[in-house]
């Protein structure tokens, strides 16, 4: 369990998605303009909201038609402003599957344009998801950056403690989600959020979208949370870019309270297995 020796800058992008009449070249436009920002801060990441480069609510219909492949045009369009800038960038975009709806994804590219992580959400939230994704079937994994281990989840996915287990048992250092979380459900970046940090000893990156889309209205109040549970950036409503540091000598604190060591997986393991007769 060793932790990093060196920070973490991440900025964390709360905002509304790009209009259906700019496509995807507005949403570019618009990131580009976000990575110019976040460097000019002396980020290391950019953190984007899901699904940041097509929207979110736009239908079945209009996420099949924007889906492509982990290496597809988005892909490479990202990839050209992460190394304009010089900071890793990630993105939510509709992946294609090859038998039926869409992933919704998220991605990570680093600072020389290379792709270095992609995931998949396994737990689709309410009708909204079913009818436009179909879930990812493996479970979180973490990837390695400049002494950092790094783990990607999406939205409601975060919700749920073993995703965030299951990367902490992988040595996560910090996981970063983006989410679309609407109104009504403050709770998540309140409490759970919070929660999921404390209860694994790691970072918790958690960046929301803003504004409405159609009917659908989105709640902001991006987190980030350190290894104590406790918050280090706490967004409002409205837009914004906020940058953060994640100190890795808090990391290294908190690896000497971790639970980890102390938990006896084989008492419930029974209870995972289905009951015959």
């Amino acid at each position: 369990m060793n932790a990093p020796d060196h920070d973490l800058r991440l900025a964390l992008w709360q905002t509304p998605y790009a209009p259906p009449s700019g496509g995807t070249a507005e949403a570019l436009r618009r990131l580009d303009a976000a990575a110019a920002q976040a460097r000019a801060q002396g980020t290391d990441w950019l953190l984007c909201p899901e699904m940041s480069l097509t929207g979110y609510a736009i239908g079945a219909e209009r996420v099949a038609a924007l889906a492509e492949a982990s290496d597809g045009p988005l892909a490479q369009a990202v990839a050209v402003i992460a190394r304009r800038h010089g900071l890793a960038i990630v993105y939510g975009y509709p992946e294609r599957h090859p038998q039926g709806r869409p992933f919704n994804a998220v991605q990570a590219i680093g600072a020389d344009g290379q792709r270095l992580a992609n995931g998949r959400k396994s737990h689709l939230f309410g009708a909204l998801d079913a009818e436009q994704f179909s879930p990812g079937e493996t479970a979180p994994t973490t990837f390695a950056w400049r002494g950092w281990t790094l783990g990607l989840l999406i939205c409601y996915d975060v919700e749920f403690p073993e995703t965030v287990r299951a990367l902490a048992l992988q040595d996560a250092d910090a996981v970063l989600v983006p989410t679309a979380n609407m109104t009504g459900f403050d709770e998540v970046p309140e409490i759970l959020v919070p929660a999921r940090a404390c209860e694994n000893r790691l970072f918790v990156a958690y960046a929301n979208a803003c504004g409405a889309e159609g009917a659908t209205v989105y709640g902001g109040e991006s987190r980030v949370c350190g290894p104590d549970g406790r918050a280090l950036l706490a967004a409002g409503r409205g837009e914004a870019l906020q940058t953060v540091t994640l100190a890795a000598e808090q990391r290294r604190t908190a690896l000497t309270h971790d639970q980890r060591p102390h938990r006896r997986p084989s008492l419930y393991a029974a209870l995972s297995q289905p009951r015959s007769g």
